[in-house]
């Protein structure tokens, strides 16, 4: 079955970095574009980036645009999100997704 566990999450100041992983199982990793999401609190579900299958292109939220980095490693079955600059609004459980399937999600925390 479709497994996908994120981690990198934590408490970081304002202007700190993070990066986050989600390791991928149960599906041929390479053959599918990813996005993260994420939920603030008492906030609805927000598209951050995706990327496609190959990694060659990428999308960004205009909030994030210039601070967040999307990859991936296909031969590690492994997406990543390199989040810079960060603000207390990204304040948030973040997901990676395939389609409408998504993690557990990893709580990142900004502040001082």
């Amino acid at each position: 079955q479709v497994q996908l566990v994120e981690s990198g999450g934590g408490l970081v100041q304002p202007g700190g970095s993070l990066r986050l992983s989600c390791a991928a199982s149960g599906f041929t990793f390479s053959e599918y574009a990813m996005s993260w999401v994420r939920q603030a609190p008492g906030k609805g579900l927000e598209w951050v980036s995706d990327i496609n299958s190959r990694g060659s292109g990428t999308n960004y939220a205009d909030s994030v645009k210039g601070r967040f980095t999307i990859s991936r490693d296909n031969a590690k079955n492994t997406l990543y999100l390199q989040m810079n600059n960060l603000k207390p609004e990204d304040t948030a459980v973040y997901y990676c997704r395939r389609g409408t399937q998504r993690g557990q999600g990893t709580q990142v925390i900004v502040s001082s």
